[in-house]
């Protein structure tokens, strides 16, 4: 994982954004204990957009190039209907809505963006569980 993109959504509390775990050094603190637990040694880019529209219409197609922008979504396909060849082994983008999901807006704006929506099956996953869960079985080592 080279960045790290923390973005607002309809259904992230507002109350978030005012937590002191965003303070950088917080952050930084946070990343290093996990890269010890892991014993990597490669400290992503953490970035913090509070505006969802502009994130995903300004930035996020630039992000993308030339790479694969998967949406995680318990409502969409499942993983194996997209017939993709995995482990995926080039850069990729990978979305996780907040906790409840991305509302149906966010998910078209998504979409419409380029990402491709999956399914891991009927279980919902909160995100400490979904983002090493989906690491672990879409990207290689």
């Amino acid at each position: 994982v080279k960045q790290l993109y923390l973005i607002n959504s309809a259904r992230v509390e507002k109350s978030y954004w005012q937590t002191p775990w965003l303070q950088p050094a917080r952050i930084r603190n946070n990343l290093l204990l996990g890269l010890e637990q892991a014993r990597d040694t490669m400290l992503p880019e953490v970035h913090l957009r509070r505006r969802f529209k502009p994130f995903v219409e300004d930035e996020l197609p630039g992000l993308m190039q030339p790479g694969l922008c998967l949406l995680a979504h318990p409502q969409a396909a499942a993983l194996s209907e997209l017939a993709l060849a995995l482990p995926i082994t080039e850069p990729a983008l990978l979305c996780i809505g907040p906790e409840g999901g991305f509302i149906p807006y966010e998910v078209e704006k998504l979409g419409s963006a380029g990402c491709r929506p999956f399914s891991l099956g009927a279980r919902i996953y909160r995100v400490e569980t979904a983002l090493p869960l989906l690491l672990g079985k879409l990207f290689a080592g």
